[in-house]
């Protein structure tokens, strides 16, 4: 019903209720990416991109000159996006939000202001107590990249770098297998009337997915085995494909290292890589076949494996060309920054939008299993039981 002449309906003519915009304080995020000084470390966690889409949002980069420079990104490209390129150090490392790829050294330590927030790789194994010790000091909060979960329980960080290593593995034996670095000449690929490369994956988690992947993809012969049945049935659905898959049963996995002219490692531990593959067995590959163990950074699963560098990646051991180099992700630098990035930009807008690093983290579980310091408060379990130190638990902190 509407009254004569009037455009409003009694309805609409009762009084309503007030509603009222809450509001929801943003918070300015003054950030600090230094220029990685790790072995032949040459990622960085945020692209130009990035910057700018942070600039933009009104938040302030401070990038240290050369920083993007290992992915091919130069000063004047974060210029342009915004940021502001610097060649002291230790103003980068004075910003209240510290962003790395590699945990920050010692020495990179001593150049934090206290109360700074650090987010960056933790490399649990490759600490040191004083390390926790100085972040105590300065009541630093920190965030372990490789710890953050998305809405769906997965780690985002681990899986974005598993699928470059998966990947990058079999271009890699493609390439060790080329006359050029002196393999066996055989190539990728379902040729007319040759048949196709043997490559035997152990492992059946992301790494050995995307391995699997990529080796289907330039015609392989693929065999993965895994003692879980569970994922093995989860690679084939993620394939989409029926493959060869085994438990780890040591007759069926010589037989098949018998025959493959490329064995993929990427089997992971608790503390170490468990070795699946005996020096016997590695005695009895072909001469010429190619071996990767992308768990050479825990130990390695193949038992001749020894850490190589990108400089010099392999080595010759019962025939075998051996590739054992930890970070296989930093030899393609810009895909692996670009990965990164692309996880750290929307957090990092997010904790803009929620008013600050303080606010995220009471809402967001995911980023909250990152965390390991808070405020100087050590609040990771694992780090307290690898080194013997004392832990709170966050939900009491910041509740």
């Amino acid at each position: 019903m509407s009254y004569p002449n009037s455009p409003f309906t009694k309805q609409e003519l009762i009084p309503q209720e007030e509603t009222l915009e809450v509001l929801k304080q943003k918070g300015e995020l003054f950030i600090g990416l230094p220029k990685e000084i790790s072995f032949q470390e040459s990622r960085v966690c945020l692209t130009p991109d990035a910057v700018n889409a942070l600039t933009a949002h009104g938040h302030r980069v401070i990038v240290e000159s050369k920083a993007g420079e290992g992915a091919n990104y130069s000063d004047s490209d974060y210029s342009e996006a915004g940021a502001e390129i610097t060649s002291d150090t230790k103003k980068v490392f004075s910003c209240p939000i510290i962003l790395k790829v590699e945990p920050p050294s010692l020495q990179e330590l001593e150049l934090i202001n206290p109360q700074s927030i650090l987010i960056s790789a933790l490399q649990i194994k490759t600490r040191s107590k004083k390390y926790f010790e100085m972040l105590a000091n300065k009541r630093i909060t920190a965030l372990a990249f490789e710890f953050i979960k998305d809405d769906d329980g997965n780690y985002p960080a681990v899986r974005a770098l598993s699928e470059i290593a998966g990947t990058a593995s079999v271009l890699i034996a493609a390439e060790l297998m080329t006359n050029a670095n002196s393999g066996n000449g055989l190539m990728f690929g379902n040729i007319t009337g040759v048949p196709p490369v043997d490559v035997v994956i152990l492992g059946a988690g992301t790494v050995g997915e995307f391995a699997a992947r990529s080796a289907i993809g330039l015609g392989a012969s693929v065999k993965v085995f895994d003692n879980s049945i569970t994922r093995l049935r989860k690679l084939q659905a993620n394939l989409n494909r029926i493959l060869y898959t085994s438990t780890l049963q040591p007759k069926v996995l010589l037989k098949a290292l018998k025959r493959c002219d490329v064995l993929i490692g990427a089997v992971r531990g608790i503390e170490r890589a468990p070795v699946i593959v005996t020096e016997a067995m590695v005695d009895h590959m072909k001469k010429g076949a190619v071996l990767i163990d992308v768990s050479i950074d825990m130990g390695g699963c193949i038992e001749t494996s020894e850490i190589t560098t990108h400089d010099n990646p392999t080595f010759v051991k019962s025939g075998v060309i051996h590739y054992c180099v930890p970070n296989i992700p930093a030899r393609y630098a810009r895909s692996a920054s670009v990965s990164i990035s692309n996880i750290f930009t929307p957090y990092l807008l997010k904790i803009g939008e929620d008013g600050g690093l303080e606010h995220s983290l009471r809402f967001d579980k995911g980023l909250r299993n990152g965390l390991y310091f808070y405020h100087g408060i050590l609040t990771s379990k694992s780090v307290a039981d690898w080194f013997s130190l004392s832990y709170r638990d966050i939900n009491l902190l910041i509740f």
